[in-house]
């Protein structure tokens, strides 16, 4: 079985609270004891989980980013696949809410993407599994603690994806600056898949040609467009809201 990482305190805690038989090790800079290290090493001993105490540059050379003095070796995330995204879809009692990303690229808007699903409520996230960014410590720490509780389903022909998803009744709305009607005149009740474009370059033309319709964020000042995890948060939020 492959290991990842997963650094921060906030990223840790919350692998600690979801999936804590994920955890193999922890490993913690020397010198931090401050009061949240020193509950996580007790969580840690607590389920018999190895504490390693190291250096920062050892931290430092594990992940990119900022770890916060705590690095948690574990086991790889649960990939999710076609198969799976259809146990999920049968196992729902309301309408599937849905957010498709089309070639994500950026491990930190992956990331800020999970994060604004799970606060909307989204039942999972579907990505190309090629040329889209994978669930790394990145995406995993800018998550806080999402990645552990939205299903990241990688499939491997979204065209194909999307069809299947419209045959079984499901909405099919993109994302698209060029789209005559704009987010706020849409209709986002019931089942929907909202599909978000890739950084700069928005969605691809076989997925918008499998789009039932398209949107746009209509923009009051002189920036043209929002970054892929801002303007999903945006448009996540007013399906929310349609759907109270």
């Amino acid at each position: 079985m492959n290991n990842d990482f997963i650094f921060g305190l906030h990223a840790v805690q919350s692998l600690f609270e979801t999936k804590p038989e994920r955890i193999l090790e922890l490993w913690i800079q020397k010198g931090r004891t401050d009061k949240r290290i020193n509950q996580l090493v007790d969580d840690a001993r607590g389920q018999g989980i190895a504490v390693r105490f190291v250096e920062r540059n050892r931290l430092d050379a594990k992940v990119e980013g900022v770890h916060q003095g705590i690095v948690a070796k574990v086991a790889a995330a649960k990939v999710y696949r076609e198969g799976d995204l259809e146990d999920l879809l049968d196992s729902l009692d309301t309408p599937p809410f849905l957010l498709v990303l089309d070639g994500v690229t950026d491990p930190h808007n992956l990331g800020a993407c999970l994060r604004t699903a799970d606060a909307a409520g989204v039942h999972a996230v579907i990505a190309p599994k090629d040329k889209s960014a994978c669930l790394n410590a990145t995406a995993s720490k800018v998550a806080c603690g999402a990645a552990e509780t939205v299903p990241l389903v990688q499939v491997t022909n979204l065209s194909r994806t999307l069809a299947w998803l419209k045959e079984r009744g499901i909405w099919v709305i993109g994302t698209a600056g060029e789209s005559s009607g704009n987010i706020y005149q849409a209709d986002l009740k019931g089942s929907l898949a909202l599909v978000m474009g890739a950084e700069g370059k928005g969605m691809r033309r076989l997925t918008r040609d499998h789009c039932d319709s398209l949107i746009y964020i209509p923009m009051a000042g002189a920036v043209s467009s929002l970054n892929v995890s801002v303007a999903t948060g945006v448009c996540l939020f007013e399906a929310v809201r349609q759907r109270v």
